[in-house]
C-alpha cells in the first residue's frame, strides 16, 4: 500500500544556497556592469525617501529616538529581504533570479567608475566648473575650495571607500546571509549616508546609524584593504601603508581602504579637506607616495574593478566551500 506522505522520486529538492548565492551575484555584477544605476526610481532611492519620512516623524536630538529610527529602517530592509527569500525557496532559478536584483539593487561599482571617469575627463579638459559640478555626485566636499588637484584626489579617496561601502561590503554580507544581509547591508550604509554626519541636527539622532554602520563596514572594509593589495601595482606599498596610516584616520573603515589605495597606486591621500564649510586637516596617508594626478583617476577605477571581480570570487567561492563542507559533515554525522 502506498504511504500516506511524497514519495522520496517525487519530493523537490531544496535548491543549494552556495550555488544560488554564486549564480546570483555574478548576474547581479554583469547586470551592473552593463547597465549600471537607473536615473530614476532606483531602489535604494526609493527607501531613502521611506527613511526620510520616518526621520521627519520621528526625529528628536536624543540617542534613543535615533536607535529606534536605525532598528525601524534598517530591521525592514532585513525583513523584506528574509521574506522574498522564503516566498523563492523552492526554486533555484527564482532564487537565483532574486539574488541578482538584489546584488543589482544594492552595489554601484559601474556608476562610481563612471561619475570618477567623467570628473576626470573635464579635469583633463581643464574645465573646472564641469568637475566641481559633477563632484557632488561623489563626495560631500565643498567643490569650490578645491583646486584641480585636490578634486582629483577627492575622486580617488572617493573610488576607494565607495568599493568597500558600494560594492565589497555588500557582496560580504550577501554571502553571510543571502539577500537579507545584501538589502540590510545597504539600508545601513544609506542611514549613514542621511543621517550619520555630524551636524547639529544629526548629532545625537544619527549617534547609531553612524555606530551600525561602522560595525557593520568592518568586515568589508578589510576585505577591500587585502584585495587592493592584491590586486594593485604595489602590494608591498599597499600593506606599508596600510599597516602605517590606517589607524591615523578619523574613520575606522575609511582609514584601511584608503591607505590601501594609497600604496597600491603609489599616491599621497588625506591632507585639508572642507565639508559645508567646516575644515578637517586629516592626517596623509602613503607620505612616500606621489602627489595624485588626473590619470590616477581611471587607475583607481581599474583598481576598485578588479578589486569587484575578485570579491565576487572570494565570497562565491566561500559560500561554496563552506557549503562543501556542512555536507561532508552531514553524511559523516548521519552514517551508521
Amino acid at each position: 500500500m502506498p504511504g500516506s506522505g511524497p514519495s522520496p522520486s517525487r519530493t523537490r529538492p531544496h535548491p543549494s544556497r552556495p550555488r544560488v548565492f554564486a549564480y546570483g551575484a555574478a548576474l547581479g555584477l554583469a547586470a551592473d556592469l552593463l547597465v549600471g544605476d537607473p536615473r530614476h526610481g532606483h531602489p535604494v532611492a526609493a527607501f531613502g525617501r521611506a527613511a526620510g519620512a520616518v526621520e521627519r516623524r520621528l526625529h528628536r536630538d536624543h540617542r534613543g529616538r535615533g536607535a529606534l529610527y536605525t532598528a525601524l529602517c534598517a530591521g525592514s530592509a532585513v525583513a523584506l529581504g528574509a521574506t522574498a527569500t522564503r516566498a523563492v525557496r523552492s526554486s533555484a532559478t527564482a532564487s537565483a533570479a532574486l539574488t541578482a536584483a538584489s546584488v543589482w539593487a544594492v552595489v554601484g561599482g559601474t556608476t562610481l567608475g563612471r561619475e570618477a571617469r567623467a570628473i576626470g575627463g573635464a579635469l583633463e579638459a581643464g574645465d573646472l566648473d564641469v568637475a566641481r559640478e559633477r563632484l557632488p555626485h561623489l563626495v560631500g566636499r565643498d567643490p569650490q575650495a578645491l583646486d584641480g588637484p585636490a578634486m582629483a584626489r577627492a575622486v580617488v579617496e572617493s573610488v576607494a571607500e565607495n568599493t568597500s561601502d558600494a560594492v565589497v561590503g555588500a557582496l560580504f554580507w550577501g554571502a553571510v546571509a543571502g539577500v537579507p544581509g545584501l538589502l540590510g547591508f545597504r539600508a545601513v550604509n544609506t542611514l549613514d549616508a542621511m543621517v550619520g554626519h555630524k551636524s547639529p541636527r544629526h548629532r545625537r539622532f544619527g549617534w547609531a546609524s553612524a555606530r551600525l554602520d561602522d560595525v557593520a563596514g568592518w568586515p568589508g572594509a578589510r576585505l577591500t584593504a587585502v584585495l587592493a593589495a592584491v590586486a594593485g601595482d604595489d602590494p608591498r606599498g599597499a600593506v606599508r601603508a596600510w599597516r602605517a596610516d590606517a589607524s591615523r584616520h578619523p574613520s575606522p573603515n575609511a582609514g584601511p581602504v584608503e591607505a590601501a589605495f594609497a600604496g597600491a597606486l603609489g599616491v599621497r591621500l588625506g591632507g585639508t579637506l572642507s565639508y559645508g564649510g567646516r575644515i578637517e586637516h586629516r592626517p596623509v596617508l602613503n607620505a612616500r607616495g606621489r602627489a595624485v594626478e588626473v590619470a590616477d583617476i581611471d587607475r583607481a577605477v581599474r583598481l576598485s574593478r578588479r578589486v569587484t571581480w575578485l570579491t565576487l570570487a572570494g565570497c562565491a567561492g566561500g559560500r561554496l566551500l563552506a557549503g562543501a563542507v556542512r555536507r561532508t559533515r552531514r553524511k559523516h554525522g548521519g552514517a551508521v
